[in-house]
């Protein structure tokens, strides 16, 4: 049976309608990246993925997980679905471009290889068209009504990223010390809560953060 390693809640404020996962070694601003995900859920290439998001003024909520094989399919709750895969030197990180580094070298339990990447979504539309409305009924978007109206749509359009490298479960594979149900990551760090504004560690850190 497969197990969770890791999963991480963060908020992530998507730019140009998307956010790039990736590994930390690589640019994402530097020629030669995935082509932006227009019409799609998701662009990848050998060392990024990008997400293809419907916002740019509104805050996502994005869930990673590792496990240590393919975890059940979980579609029927989602309304988007997709397959990918790409390269990790054991750590991953999640560009906002602009907006800055959501998350900066997030350690894996599986290490340097290909890791296989299921990306879900849900609630794209809905929040698309519910924002749409809030211009319908107040003419000032800087009004204290059109803010706190705008404040009950972040996150509400969700994604969830699922890695696993296939030789793990099939090794039998025990995560490092600091992972792991229930525990916390290396140093007794822990990753923010859902719905913080703290997006992860600072520049140069590296961090494991668990909740299964």
């Amino acid at each position: 049976m497969s197990r969770r390693l890791l999963q991480l809640v963060i908020p992530v404020t998507p730019e140009r309608r998307m956010f790039r996962i990736h590994d930390p070694s690589v640019d994402p601003d530097t020629p030669g990246g995935p082509l932006p995900p227009v019409g799609a859920l998701i662009s990848t290439n050998r060392e990024q993925l990008w997400v293809g998001s419907l916002q740019e003024d509104i805050d996502v909520r994005l869930v990673i997980e590792e496990w240590d094989e393919a975890p059940p399919p979980c579609g029927d709750a989602w309304d988007e679905e997709a397959k990918s895969a790409i390269y990790l030197r054991g750590q991953l990180s999640i560009s906002m471009g602009l907006a800055g580094t959501a998350v900066r070298g997030l350690r894996l339990a599986g290490g340097v290889g290909d890791y296989s990447v299921r990306v879900y979504a849900s609630n794209r539309d809905q929040v698309t068209r519910r924002y749409a409305q809030l211009f319908d009924r107040h003419r000032n978007p800087l009004s204290d009504e059109f803010q706190q109206e705008k404040k009950t749509l972040e996150g509400l359009e969700r994604y969830l990223v699922q890695l696993w490298r296939e030789s793990l479960g099939a090794a039998g594979h025990q995560p490092p010390d600091g992972y792991g149900s229930g525990g916390s990551g290396p140093g007794g760090g822990r990753g923010p809560e859902p719905g913080s504004r703290r997006y992860g560690p600072a520049a140069g850190d590296t961090a494991a953060w668990s909740a299964a």
